[in-house]
């Protein structure tokens, strides 16, 4: 009953429903509509990239992109916090979300659902931008000058349709009703559209960076499945260096463009300030992109899974804890309004653009310099190195990655954003569909980890990814595919934690084994005889 009182409790719904918020509520979303209007007239005017010819095409492409969009992005919400969950809970209140998450929670499967996840958000986001974008000097309606500016010049309205509508009213609610969200095959197959993109293998490269920095960070990755051997090995390796060719090239074909003053970055700024904004954003982004990964994975952990580092403990406190919960999905918009901000820039850094004359970047064939005026290696920078590489390795490290005075100062940040409710308007289209399609918290199927706990249903599907950085025994062979029984009794029993403690630390160290083989049995010996 609890549970149920509070999913309730959700904005203009989810309890927050003071003067203050209502107003904020009531400007986003009248800001929200009016772009909304303007966008549908801009397409049926035919200003729009795709609409000068074919506007109904514009206008299906456009919100089908959206709804598409908005499935993506929730999945991941769901996919991400649900790893930690033994599946077995839900399978029969929930059977689609059991299929997904049964397939998804299997080796490295959600790994590379992420990786396919975000290159497809980049590529339909490429689509909604093709049909709704205005194109230059679009005027519609007669609207003032300073209104079309805002609006249309600077894609205003665009982001505010495609932030609140495509992304983060359904982040709001898969973001603490994971279980319901995905309950349906439109999840069940986008799920497999991100399989399918991530084999084809153009962003595999973040799997060479992940490892590498695992390596270096002294914690290298630990695969959830066997070695590769053979054709899998080599096709792996395959696709990794088809990815790193075509990034290199990116990298290369920017910064000459950038340094030939050849894209469409602010005149007068440096050219070593354009450098530094460009990779310092984008290093901003990977923070905001790996945070929402390690959030999604700790926030079905109880507090001592979360361990005891004084920045992890502050963050969650402030994310899980204050706002009747609500912090969470309020990060994930003010994250989106943060992310957008820091792409705006990024943006301007990687677009080439050439006045007529001028020679093409690098001499290449002017076939190459149209297909890159399009941005299509803008895209793969960001999703790389802005992207996915943080993604993996927030996946790989989450609680580690919420132990830095980083995270938590952009997560104050990205709230302070969402405080100033130019995206409420998610939180309205979040509750109305939130009370649509009768979502509930995830707790009312599942109960909290604590109650979980004491009712002996342990979280069981990936335990590794979150409980290494805790219990120390991560290094023993294979122990993550362990009997659920053996991984709950060394969790529950302090002697064979330790024990088993003592015995990966041995194998670390190259040691024998033996020597902690023979005291515990020792200890077992002496515990018979008292009997």
């Amino acid at each position: 009953r609890r549970f149920k009182q509070t999913s309730n409790n959700f904005k203009m719904g989810y309890g927050e429903n003071d003067p203050l918020s209502i107003f904020k509520n009531i400007y986003s979303t009248i800001l929200l509509i009016f772009s909304v209007i303007c966008i549908h007239g801009l397409i049926f005017t035919k200003q729009t990239g795709l609409s000068e010819n074919q506007p109904i095409i514009a206008l299906v492409l456009l919100w089908v992109g959206i709804f598409w969009l908005s499935m993506i992005e929730g999945g991941q919400a769901s996919h991400v916090g649900l790893a930690p969950i033994d599946e077995e809970l839900f399978k029969d209140s929930h059977p689609t979300t059991y299929k997904i998450t049964h397939f998804c929670n299997k080796g490295d499967n959600l790994d590379r659902y992420l990786l396919g996840r975000q290159f497809g958000v980049i590529f339909v986001v490429f689509c909604i931008n093709l049909s709704g974008g205005p194109i230059a000097d679009a005027d519609l309606w007669g609207l003032p000058g300073w209104v079309q500016q805002i609006f249309f010049g600077t894609g205003f309205a665009m982001i505010l349709f495609t932030c609140m509508v495509g992304q983060l009213n359904t982040q709001v609610n898969a973001s603490i009703c994971m279980i319901d969200f995905i309950n349906n095959y439109i999840s069940l197959f986008t799920f497999w559209c991100c399989m399918v993109v991530e084999f084809v293998g153009i962003v595999h490269s973040s799997y060479a960076i992940q490892l590498a920095i695992g390596q270096m960070a002294g914690k290298p990755i630990q695969s959830r499945e066997p070695p590769k051997e053979g054709f899998t090995l080599l096709f792996f390796w395959a696709r990794v260096l088809f990815s790193f060719a075509l990034l290199g090239f990116s990298l290369v074909v920017t910064i000459a463009a950038l340094l030939d003053g050849k894209t469409t970055m602010w005149e007068g700024v440096p050219v070593i300030v354009s450098l530094i904004l460009f990779f310092g954003l984008m290093s901003v982004v990977g923070m905001l992109e790996g945070m929402q990964i390690a959030f999604f994975y700790v926030a079905k952990l109880s507090e001592e899974e979360r361990g005891s580092n004084t920045w992890a403990n502050k963050t969650c406190d402030l994310l899980y804890n204050k706002r009747n919960g609500l912090n969470l999905p309020g990060f994930m918009i003010g994250r989106q309004l943060c992310v957008v901000s820091c792409f705006f820039i990024v943006a301007r850094v990687v677009t080439h653009s050439l006045e007529e004359g001028e020679t093409n970047v690098l001499g290449l064939p002017d076939v190459v310099q149209n297909f890159l005026n399009l941005g299509f290696q803008g895209a793969l920078i960001t999703t790389i190195l802005a992207s996915i590489t943080w993604q993996l390795v927030a996946g790989a490290f989450p609680i580690a990655f919420l132990s830095t005075p980083i995270t938590y100062i952009l997560l104050v940040i990205c709230l302070t954003l969402e405080w100033t409710g130019i995206c409420n308007g998610a939180w309205v289209l979040g509750a109305i569909f939130k009370k649509a399609f009768g979502y509930q918290l995830d707790e009312v199927y599942i109960g909290t980890p604590e109650e979980r706990r004491a009712r002996g249903n342990k979280d069981d599907s990936q335990r590794e990814i979150a409980l290494p950085v805790e219990t120390g025994f991560h290094g023993l062979p294979q122990f993550t595919d362990a009997p659920k029984s053996l991984r709950d009794l060394a969790e529950s029993d302090p002697e064979v934690g330790n024990y088993l403690s003592s015995v990966a630390n041995s194998m670390k160290a190259g040691g024998s084994a033996a020597p902690a083989v023979g005291a515990a049995a020792s200890s077992y010996d002496d515990d018979e005889v008292e009997c």
